[in-house]
Formats: structure tokens, sequence, C-alpha cells
């Protein structure tokens, strides 16, 4: 492992330009590739104190042994030459939007003379009107099938389109009404290239005067008794109503755009892309990218972009628009790139409202999902989940496994509503039936709030197990059980002792919840945390933390119980929050229980308009009678004067003071 200081520039060599840098190992094979607006401040930055980089930063500065760079005019050539090196170089700590295919496009050989449909991949080529991409070439396929009755094209290769002529009889398609043998003469060039150039409108968005055609020439076949061409219509209608189901338009102004969105985790990030060509959703791609750096979400986008716009391999096909859910501080230099690819201006924006914002939001779901399910997956397999824990044992160095694990997280807002979550992980599966929710209300930050919950717990262990001690001949409690019930079967709450205790959180929380354990006089708990920042694993009384290998199952493991216990914690804390909010004006008054909070809120819609409401108004809703009503209007700080003109505060009519 080299030293960085060993190759680090001597002071004042790096120049102050814009410039592609590249960091070689002691082999000379080129690991990792970048792009600077000033190449001084960005090199300097990876020869900082080791300790204070992102992990996969620390290994690749370690990992390398050299590293040399050139100067270029403007930010589009360095954009230009970082994507030319990562092409060529395929490092492997830069971030890689790879996949092991390229995607299929449905294809019009628009320059032959009876142009075919097609499936095709690989490098576009002039004369060709591209439709996609897609996911699979199935779905080409079954959306041609459905076409091919409305607009019976050639799709037949040359090969089999010539020896059809020789032989002059049409194959399959052409006997079966889904190919109009150009072949064999049935069809002119010129009326064969109509019906391709209808299908091209087709798929190009243009379909209600398709559709109103053709309905019209059905009412015309239907009142000239043509009934059979009628029939044969109306089912073409009914082809073409299916093909429109399958590419729903989701934006009606007939967009050309791809919709970029991001889940990120601090070591990951799946991205999902939908392809929107006019109005309509052509194709969908995903992949789960490994973090290579401390990254943001705008500098993810810039990775996105300039790796998979301007390739050979079905990439090529840049969008007028951009939807992101963030821009990248090169956003202006990014667009010239990408406007010279395309040809024509590109514009990059994230959507603040409207329906593309809700495309976005809808394509954000599927790259949660996506994440979500590459990570699940690793959990399926027992040998993996057995691997992930014999690691974390290892790493830890404890004795056994631990088949139990529990993990602790806060959430607050500066002091206020302050909550915490257990999770349980048994066997590396949740548990969530061992999940536990506290509410702290003698803390005054995380150290504290750490320190409360782990004692209130552990207290209750230390009380059932002496409870056990004690009374274990009487209620015939099984030695070999002690955390379960005789009598019920159930578990007994917090009787189970988890091997591995994990906080999140660093050096400090880890130290809170050790003197805790220590004080409790418990020695027999594994305890870590997992802090965020560089997923580092920090043990009780070490100087340093332990670094596990980013793809160690052991540290999956580890994330996916943390992050469980955050979603845990703050689920509960904005359920509080949400609640106080919302509902605490109408706590305490006499007669107005949690139900009746809720149907009052479910019927007015707020508390503000329960507040405007007038005594009868109240009243009429069911279940509220007129005292309770009342005592809301006083609570809410209304008068209590009802709508015939009378009082009832003390529950008699008063007439009113004129």
């Amino acid at each position: 492992m080299a030293d960085p200081s060993s190759y680090r520039p001597p002071p004042g060599s790096i120049p102050d330009l814009p410039g592609v840098y590249r960091f070689r190992d002691a082999t000379g094979r080129v690991i990792y590739v970048g792009k600077a607006k000033s190449l001084r401040s960005r090199l300097n930055s990876y020869f900082a104190d080791p300790f204070g980089l992102h992990q996969r930063t620390r290994q690749m500065v370690t990992t390398a042994a050299s590293v040399d760079w050139i100067t270029v005019g403007t930010e589009v050539e360095a954009l230009q030459q970082e994507y030319t090196w990562i092409k060529e170089y395929d490092p492997r700590f830069n971030v890689r939007y790879r996949d092991d295919k390229s995607y299929p496009y449905l294809a019009v050989t628009l320059d032959e003379e009876f142009p075919r449909l097609q499936v095709m991949r690989g490098a576009k080529r002039k004369g060709v009107r591209y439709f996609g991409p897609y996911s699979h070439a199935w779905a080409i396929r079954e959306t041609l099938d459905l076409l091919l009755r409305v607009f019976p094209a050639r799709t037949c290769s040359k090969g089999v389109f010539k020896r059809a002529g020789q032989i002059g009889r049409p194959c399959l398609l052409g006997y079966i009404g889904k190919c109009s043998a150009p072949c064999v003469g049935s069809v002119t060039a010129v009326e064969h290239r109509q019906i391709v150039e209808d299908f091209v409108d087709f798929m190009a968005g243009k379909t209600d005067t398709l559709i109103r055609r053709l309905e019209r020439e059905m009412m015309s076949a239907s009142e000239e008794l043509e009934f059979e061409r009628a029939a044969r219509l109306r089912d073409d209608l009914a082809a073409l109503r299916r093909a429109m189901e399958k590419q729903t338009v989701v934006l009606g102004d007939g967009t050309d755009a791809d919709v970029v969105a991001f889940a990120e985790d601090p070591l990951e990030a799946a991205v999902q892309v939908f392809h929107v060509r006019g109005g309509r959703v052509r194709g969908q791609r995903g992949w789960v990218v490994e973090k290579t750096e401390e990254l943001t979400t705008g500098d993810l986008v810039h990775h996105f972009c300039s790796q998979v716009y301007g390739g050979e391999q079905g990439e090529s096909d840049v969008p007028r628009e951009l939807l992101v859910p963030a821009v990248p501080a090169d956003v202006d230099a990014l667009a010239d790139w990408l406007s010279q690819h395309r040809g024509s201006r590109v514009t990059m924006r994230v959507p603040q409202r409207g329906d593309k914002k809700a495309l976005l939001d809808t394509v954000a779901r599927n790259a949660q999902e996506a994440l979500t399910r590459h990570k699940l997956k690793r959990s399926a397999d027992l040998t993996t989940r057995s691997q992930a824990l014999e690691e974390i044992a290892e790493a830890l160095d404890m004795d056994t496994a631990p088949l139990r694990i529990e993990c602790y997280d806060i959430s607050q807002i500066q002091g206020t509503d302050v909550v915490a979550s257990m999770v349980v992980f048994e066997d590396g599966l949740a548990r969530k039936s061992e999940y536990r929710r506290f509410i702290v209300k003698g803390a005054t930050d995380d150290l504290s709030a750490i320190s409360e919950v782990l004692r209130r717990r552990f207290a209750r262990y230390l009380d059932a197990r002496a409870e056990t001690g004690e009374l274990g001949d009487e209620m015939e409690i099984d030695p070999d059980r002690p955390g379960i019930d005789p009598h019920t079967g159930k578990p007994r709450r917090f009787a189970y002792p988890p091997q591995l205790v994990v906080v999140d959180g660093g050096e400090p929380q880890v130290r809170a919840a050790a003197a805790v354990l220590h004080d409790l006089g418990i020695d027999d708990i594994a305890l870590c945390g997992l802090a965020k920042r560089l997923e580092e694993v920090w043990v009780p009384d070490d100087q340093f933390p332990v670094i596990m290998p980013r793809t160690s199952e052991g540290l999956y493991l580890l994330q996916r119980v943390r992050d469980e216990a955050h979603r845990f914690a703050i689920t509960f804390h904005r359920q509080r929050r949400s609640k106080r909010m919302t509902a605490s004006q109408l706590d305490g008054i006499p007669g107005l229980g949690e139900i009746r909070r809720k149907v009052l809120l479910r019927h007015f819609g707020s508390v503000k308009r329960l507040s405007a409401a007038s005594v009868d108004e109240i009243a009429s809703v069911q279940g509220v009678g007129k005292r309770t009503a009342e005592a809301i209007k006083a609570a809410l700080g209304g008068d209590t004067t009802t709508t015939n003109g009378t009082e009832e505060g003390d529950g008699s009519d008063v007439s009113r003071d004129a």
C-alpha cells in the first residue's frame, strides 16, 4: 500500500486550469479518471489527511503510485476528455454505469426501397428511424405483433425478401395478413412506404388522427353494408388501442425527455431512467453503482450524463430535455457538451410542479425499490447471511457469531419530540415483532438519549433475569428458554439479551453506550457503532475504528440494521411531531377523547376550520354533544354563542344582553 505523499506532485507544479487527471497504480494501469475546473484545487484535496477522506477515496490514493494530468481550454473539453479516458481505460475506482448488453430499439429502415420494421441494437446509422430504447426485445416484438395487422409492413430480412420474390410466394405473415407482401407485388413500393409512414406517425405519437380516420372508414363500410371490412377495421382499432395502453401518455405536451432519479446510501446508488418520447414512456433502464467517493446527488447526475450519453452502443440517443433531482455544479458545461452530441440544444432542469414533477417522483420510487431489492437479495441466501455474521464476529473479535443483533437510533429536532428505536435482527433477518419504540423525556442530546434508552432496556433485561432466577422453580421456567413465558408460550418482553448491540453513530455514541453497560454490570454483550460518514465500525476503548471491506457481507448486514433503525426511529418521530402540531390544541378538553378528536379532524379537515365552526356545527358531528362543543369552542379561543342567539355556557338558556 503506497503512501500518497510519496508521489505527491511538488508544490506549485499543478496548474490552476481546467483539465483531466489520471491516477495509476504501480504497474502503470489507470485506476481513476477525473476532471476539474481547477486541477490544483482538486488534486491537492486527494493529498490531505487520509483519515479525512472517504473510505473508497482513501483506498484509491493508497493503491495509486502516480498521478498525471492534461490541461484543456474549457470545461466542455474536460468533459469530453474525461468521457474518452473512462471508455478507454475502464478505471476500477470510477462510478460505472455499465450494462452487460446494449438496449434494443425499434428501427424503421427508411433508406431502403421497401422499408423494414425490425429490432436493432448497437450503433445507429443514417436513414433509419429509431424508437426506444426498450428494456427487452420481447417488448418490441409484442408491440409489433399488435400493430402489424393495422400496418402490414415488411419485417423480413433481405435474404427472405429476395427468396420470396424469386419463387413468387410470400411468407406466412403475408398469408395471415400481417404483411402486405411487397416481395410478390401485392402492393407497390409507394403503397408500402405509405403504410410504413403511417406506422412511424403512430409511433411518434400522432395517434388521434389515425384513429379518427379508421373510425370514419369503419362507419362508411358499415353504411355500405361491407360488414366484413367494417369488422376488420373494428379489430384494427382494438389492436391500436391495446398498443396505446402499453405506451401510456405521461406528458401530454409530447415531451422528449429522459427522467433520471437516484436512491442512495453511503456506499451505493440505484439509478432509474424513464425514456419519454412523444409524451409516452418508451423504455426504462436501471443500474446499481458503487459510490467511489463522497458524492452529492448533483455529482451523481454529472457522472451519469458524462458516461451514459455520447456512446456508440445505443446510448447516443440524447433527449431534448433531462429531468433530474438536482443539477451538478457544471450544469452549463454539461448541457453544452450534451448539445454537441445531440446536434441541437439540450436543457437540464429540476421540475418543481405538475406532471413532470409527478413523473420524477414515480421514477424516484422505482429507484428506491431497486436499491432495496439489491440489498435484500443478499439476505435471501442462508450462506450469505452466515458469512455476514461470521465476518462481523471476526471483525469485532467475538467468540461466536451474533445471532441476535439489536440496533438503536435517536431521532429529534433540537431537543423536541426525542424518540428512539430498537430494531432486532435474528440470524441476519429482521424480527419486526421484537421492535420497540421509546419516548425520551429526560435527554437533551443524542448522547444522553442513547444512555437513557440503553439503561431502560437493559434494566428491564436485568429485572427479567432476576425474576427468572428467583421464581424459576415456582413458575416452572425452562432454563433453556428463559425468555419464554411458561403460561402463554410467548416471548417475555426484553428477556432475551442480544449478542451484539449496534448504535447509530461513532466514537462518542459508543463511549456513552459502553458506560451504561459498565454501570449495569453487563460485560457479556458486544458493542459497536456504525458511523454514517465513512461507514466506520467503532468499538469501545479503541482509538481507531475497524475498517471492514466495502464488499464485505458483514458490512452490508450492519448497514441494513442501522438503516432499519433509522427508518423506524424517524417514522415514529414524524408521527409524534405531526400529532403534536395538528391535535395538541384539542388535548385536555373535558369529554373529548382520542376517537372523538379523530372524528372532528376528519370532519372539518383541520384545527383551523374546527375553530371557525359554530357550536351548533360542532355539535352536529356524530358523538359530540352540546356541552362538548362549547368546551371545544372555549379551548380554541372562540365564543360559545349558538346560531339561535343564545349562550349555553352553563347549560341553561340566558337572554343575550342588548
